[in-house]
């Protein structure tokens, strides 16, 4: 740094930085002082030469003095930034809410001099270098932030579900009545921590019953603002985006990014290969067109949206599409279009909503939509979009008239067949197999290693799993150990809750027989039961649950031993299918899990979606005793399953006296029956059943196993026909109109 000529020109300098540590002058006016005073002057540069990152920080937004975030009340009476302002609008009113001048922290004591841009002392201070935590409009605070939790105080927005929920509490009128208390309610701008953070935030519009994304966690090393952005510039490192992302040559290039965890239509415009990007917006027009079809037809108030231009919504008397002169603000606001108003400003006031949790904001968009579509369609059934896997009915079958149509389907009953909310099922990470341990704040070792983003590679790695954060369903590093080659974990053997240790021959379906195994087998249940007769009851005994989609554990059969097999019994091992179909990735998409019907095709035709699959039989043989032998093994099993849970009721009432009933989505699965109809109503969850006998429990076993795994009819359905035959022989159901499948005579 070249030194000061004159003692004039050094005082001023130093009178300069002391009034930037304290915020009232930016580098730039103590050049201007200084500059002022020397007749062959410095340049800024050599003058600051020793300051880190000034000429970055200078170009920045955060140094530019002229833009309305710092010159808004340039020309108010007094000329100074209000409380209720100062925290992000001015450098001074930042070290005033965080307490670094002495103040009382989390609270602005006084307005701000107009002039204080966000300088280096604003964010480098003693309370900054300690600060790790934020406090969001919800009131909820988010933890173990580091060096970000200085971004997240001002980037966070000034409303949330909170102050949307009390308004209309407030209120205190019906869904869809126009209320004169009722207003828009505004985020404020670039509120990047509520995409980021999602439901930990709570700052978008959460509807009630519904679950959502949390914290995006991107990937190592790119997780927190300042990894992504530069801290001085605030510009995208864009150039280290290009290790991952190709093409990516410019902050712009970022809205063509799409991974293979979001093979997702969510817009509805058939187009799987646009950005996320264009995702959002097409929802965002959705919604918008949505809200203005609701506020014409339910408030007899046509709406209009103007995003620079406060307060944003506007009457449009006159139908026009233009906001004329003496068009006034909108103020024909009901609960349910204030929800969907909110949310629309949320998803448009972050521009970079997409690279920070688009996922999220997608949701938020996608339940606005729903939320005003059911008002719009008051017999319409309600769909919330889910990706259609082998768990659901028949996918839509989409086509060009349905693309052209979307936006002229606003009112049609159905639209929400057309729009999506939630990804394949390892990327769903707004459901429950992702969700549920929020409130704890952790994953426990015992769940972490199919429940978590980095449980299996922790598995795979050291042999164990512990604890872990809840994440938003899988990242490329759950299955790739090279995020550039993407090149798969090696996994060479896979150990099974038997303790049989199995190889597929492939590495990928060995890292999915990792989590597609249960959590349960022939041997936990044998040693559960163990020393107990087969009709006798003991507290001893408890419902032993296989867990979901135990897979790969139905696939290899007798030789995991996933089902219960009973003692004396044969049981077939790995159903090999054919030798261009034997891996998990032969028959689902890697990314997507859909089926790939046309693979099918070659052998068994013709197979377009699920209901063809259910047709598929190989032999001629009546399985279940229902005279029907030209039905789908499917079909079969069905019919066997339908008949155990017939027999583990008659079972339970001739020997425990008390009637069993089952219902799939309530946890723990089996119910005390009360009144004997065969269902469990919303009552009856209270009362889990406790009457266990050997003989029942290895029944309610196997019917859970086959209820959990639904695409057991083509995994092994020689294996699923014979424990459900066996589990029906067992409780003394009559099978002598069935036959049990026997591999040589079925040769």
């Amino acid at each position: 740094m070249r030194k000061a000529a004159k003692t004039g020109l050094g005082s001023i300098l130093f009178l300069g930085v002391i009034l930037t540590l304290v915020g009232i002058y930016s580098p730039k006016h103590v050049f201007s002082l200084a500059l002022a005073q020397e007749s062959a002057p410095a340049s800024p540069q050599d003058l600051m030469g020793d300051v880190p990152f000034f000429d970055a920080w200078s170009h920045s937004a955060h140094a530019d003095i002229t833009a309305e975030a710092f010159s808004h009340w340039n020309e108010d009476d007094p000329a100074v930034v209000p409380e209720s302002c100062a925290r992000c609008h001015s450098g001074t009113g930042y070290v005033d809410f965080i307490g670094a001048d002495g103040s009382e922290a989390g609270v602005v004591n006084q307005s701000a001099a107009i002039g204080s841009v966000i300088n280096c002392t604003t964010c480098h201070n003693s309370v900054t270098l300690r600060m790790n935590s934020a406090v969001m409009p919800s009131g909820l605070e988010l933890t173990n932030l580091g060096s970000e939790a200085r971004c997240v105080q001002c980037h966070q927005g000034r409303a949330s579900k909170v102050s949307v929920d009390e308004a209309i509490s407030k209120a205190a009128v019906a869904e869809d009545t126009v209320s004169p208390d009722l207003g828009f309610i505004n985020i404020h701008y670039f509120a990047a921590a509520v995409s980021k953070y999602g439901t930990l935030a709570k700052g978008g519009y959460e509807y009630d019953g519904m679950s959502y994304d949390t914290m995006f966690q991107h990937v190592d090393g790119y997780t927190t603002c300042v990894q992504c952005h530069d801290p001085h510039s605030l510009e995208v490192k864009v150039s280290e985006c290009s290790s991952c992302h190709e093409n990516v040559t410019t902050a712009e290039d970022i809205k063509n990014v799409r991974m293979q965890g979001s093979m997702v239509d969510y817009d509805g415009d058939l187009n799987i290969e646009e950005g996320i990007y264009y995702e959002l917006e097409g929802l965002q027009d959705t919604l918008y067109q949505m809200m203005q079809a609701y506020a014409s037809e339910m408030t007899q108030t046509p709406l209009l949206y103007d995003s620079g231009r406060y307060p944003y919504f506007f009457n449009d008397a006159n139908s026009n599409g233009t906001i004329d002169e003496g068009e006034g603000k909108f103020e024909s606001f009901t609960p349910r279009l204030v929800k969907a108003a909110y949310n629309y400003q949320t998803s448009l006031k972050d521009p970079g909503a997409y690279a920070h949790g688009g996922k999220y904001i997608i949701q938020l968009l996608y339940d606005s939509i729903q939320d005003l579509h059911s008002a719009l369609n008051p017999s319409a059934d309600s769909f919330h979009g889910v990706l259609m896997a082998s768990t659901n009915p028949d996918p839509i079958a989409f086509t060009p008239d349905i693309k052209a149509a979307v936006q002229d389907v606003l009112t049609d009953a159905n639209l929400m067949n057309v729009l999506h909310r939630i990804d394949a099922g390892h990327f769903a990470g707004s459901e429950e197999a992702f969700r549920h341990w929020d409130a704890e704040g952790e994953v426990p070792g015992t769940c972490a290693r199919c429940h978590t983003a980095t449980g299996l590679p922790m598995l795979i790695k050291n042999g164990v799993t512990i604890a872990q954060p809840p994440s938003n369903g899988f990242q490329c590093s759950t299955c790739h150990n090279d995020l550039q080659e993407f090149t798969l974990h090696e996994v060479e053997s896979v150990k099974f809750p038997s303790g049989a240790v199995v190889d597929s021959g492939n590495a990928a379906t060995n890292i999915c027989l990792n989590c597609h195994q249960g959590r349960e087998s022939t041997v936990s249940v044998n040693a559960l039961i163990r020393g107990i007769n087969d009709d006798d009851t003991s507290d001893k005994l408890r419902f032993l649950n296989v867990h979901y989609f135990a897979a790969g554990a139905t696939r290899f059969g007798s030789e995991v031993q996933g089902a219960y097999q009973y003692t004396g019994k044969d049981y077939v091992g790995l159903f090999e299918h054919d030798e261009d179909f034997a891996q998990c990735t032969s028959c689902h998409t890697t990314h997507g899990l859909t089926v790939k019907f046309d693979s099918c095709n070659e052998c068994h035709e013709p197979i377009n979606r699920f209901s063809d699959l259910q047709t598929i039989r190989e032999y001629e043989t009546d399985w279940d005793g229902d005279g029907n032998n030209t039905e789908g093994v499917f079909g079969e099993i069905a019919t066997m399953e339908s008949n155990l849970l017939k027999a583990m009721q008659t079972y339970s009432m001739n020997i425990t006296g008390q009637s069993i009933g089952y219902d799939s989505h309530s946890y723990p699965y089996f119910f005390v029956d009360a009144d004997g109809d065969g269902l469990i109503s919303e009552e009856e969850l209270s009362g889990r059943f406790n009457s266990w006998t050997p003989s029942l429990l290895r029944a309610a076993y196997n019917y859970q196993y086959v209820s959990k795994d639904p695409g057991s009819y083509v995994h092994n359905p020689h294996y699923i026909m014979q424990v459900l035959y066996d589990s029906l022989e067992d409780l003394g159901f009559d099978v002598s109109a069935m036959t049990r499948f026997d591999p040589v005579e079925a040769e």
